[in-house]
């Protein structure tokens, strides 16, 4: 059985220390460029990094602003130099080894990765496999990236060439930081970029964990570097002169602003912002799958997960007897330390974030919707855990398409529960917002999912399954829930631009 992670259990690449106080300090730098933790250029207000586990100080970080900006591109753009200069194979070794290292390291970045942010050891485990397999994946491709040939009259020809953009920024996101960085810096490193990667303040400590193990693998400094900070420093990356790219994974209104300050410079964004997914149980469908989908798109990372699926559209006739099962499923889910094996649910991300899920259930009953169960503050029994910020995790009946819970992105562990009757009624409520990230239909009829698929207007579609993100295939939105894909093959024509080159075999033939 694991237990809260003590002193001697800390690993040495987390940057962190217990004291004796039984808090937590920072040890070394969680910033990282030009192959080294480094530290702030100049005094500023070190910024608290909480265990959501247990709502002690982990750790603090120092803010990147003009002058550390500046010191990271400039060492990603030296970096740039050399590795977009190398063949995809020399290129594909150096990721082969940092997956390799990941491997190694698999528990100890898992680990870390609950400290940080919360989830169960057991999504840890698999958010770190998915960045493996992310680097494993875009690594085979990169010596397969070439240009087209094409034969022109009188022996003349052209062809295109696939070449790097330059110095790519990732601007990550609090819920999964390890995967997301992998996801951000695999395609970018493949095709020949070098990336400043800034993560989320709230949770800061792995990102640097990767930039260090990329090191370790052989890529030149300055390839991967890691930035803290907040607003100010993701804008100041976004106007930086010598950026090529944005790639961002957060809210919409924060995607909004990315996107206008990239377009000062004219630089392509990749934006993967929220979601209001549905997800649709026709009555025909097999209740014990439906009832498992709908619980994975509702309930992973205690419900922090942008493509989840939380407006559940039943069809009246299974309704209770799905809800009967839906509500017995989510009262057995174990609540805890997110580092036992046994947990299923650990805590959300920080205590403003607790007190916003709590206000919207809050609201949905003010609203009409009947808590069917769970939606309170949780307390463990653990002294160590009391001060966590833990609920449990909610299921609401009687919605509506009018209410608060259902029209806005919540996110946390809150399942709005919605009836239907008809195909077409349905469809037209799931397609009734402004999002489009996600959606999800159980049917065992297959004209039902495909005709029900093709028109649901959402960039990542499931049928009869939810929430399952394979590196192989593009992860991404329709409408406002972004711009780009992240993963699969087509990743690589979003961190790359194609020349076109003319070549003329006889006389130029001129007007003039």
């Amino acid at each position: 059985m694991l237990r809260r992670l003590a002193a001697s259990r800390l690993p040495a690449a987390a940057a962190v220390r217990c004291v004796s106080s039984g808090s937590v300090d920072i040890n070394v730098p969680l910033n990282f460029w030009a192959g080294k933790r480094q530290t702030s250029l100049e005094k500023c207000n070190r910024e608290k990094v909480y265990e959501p586990a247990t709502g002690r100080v982990l750790c603090h970080l120092e803010p990147c602003y003009a002058a550390e900006v500046d010191q990271a591109v400039k060492a990603a753009k030296s970096a740039f130099g050399h590795w977009s200069k190398m063949s995809g194979m020399e290129r594909a070794r150096v990721m082969m080894e940092a997956a390799r290292i990941i491997e190694s390291r698999r528990e100890e970045i898992a680990e870390m990765e609950v400290v940080n942010n919360g989830k169960s050891i057991t999504e840890a485990r698999l958010d770190v496999d998915s960045a493996r397999l992310c680097i494993e994946y875009y690594a085979a491709l990169a010596s397969t990236l070439a240009g087209q040939h094409v034969q022109l009259p009188g022996g003349s020809f052209a062809y295109t060439r696939r070449e790097p953009l330059g110095v790519c920024v990732g601007i990550g996101a609090w819920n999964y930081p390890f995967q997301i960085a992998s996801w951000k810096s695999a395609p970018a490193l493949a095709c020949g970029n070098s990336m400043v990667f800034k993560p989320s303040p709230v949770t800061p400590v792995t990102a640097v964990m990767l930039a260090e193990i990329y090191a370790a693998a052989g890529a030149p400094e300055g390839l991967l570097n890691v930035v803290q900070g907040g607003q100010e420093t993701g804008s100041l990356l976004c106007h930086h002169p010598d950026v090529a790219k944005v790639s961002f994974t957060g809210s919409v209104s924060t995607g909004k602003k990315i996107m206008a300050m990239a377009s000062k410079g004219v630089k392509p964004v990749t934006l993967e912002l929220g979601g209001k997914s549905p997800l649709l149980i026709f009555p025909d469908s097999d209740l014990e799958n439906a009832v498992r989908g709908a619980l994975m798109a509702n309930f992973l990372s205690q419900g922090q997960v942008c493509s989840n699926g939380t407006r559940v559209f039943v069809q009246k006739d299974i309704l209770p007897e799905f809800v009967e099962e839906v509500v017995k499923r989510t009262r057995a889910i174990e609540i805890g330390d997110p580092l036992l094996e046994s947990t299923r649910m650990g805590a959300l991300v920080n205590q403003p974030h607790l007190e916003k899920v709590l206000s919207y259930v809050d609201q949905a009953k003010e609203e009409g919707a009947t808590v069917l169960c769970g939606g309170e503050a949780f307390v463990p029994s653990d002294p160590k855990l009391r001060g966590g910020y833990y609920m449990t995790p909610c299921v609401l009946g009687d919605c509506t398409d009018e209410m608060t819970c259902v029209k806005e992105e919540i996110f946390g562990p809150v399942m709005s529960v919605l009836s239907f009757e008809t195909e077409e009624e349905v469809l037209r409520r799931a397609n009734d917002t402004t999002m489009g990230l996600a959606a999800g239909v159980f049917t065992r009829d297959v004209k039902r999912a495909h005709r029900v698929v093709e028109h649901l207007k959402a960039g990542s579609c499931f049928i009869n399954n939810y929430n399952i993100t394979p590196v192989e295939v593009p992860f991404g939105g329709f409408k406002m829930s972004g711009i780009g894909r992240e993963n699969g093959q087509v990743t690589v024509e979003y961190y790359s631009q194609l020349k076109t080159v003319f070549v003329e075999m006889g006389d130029v033939d001129s007007l003039f």
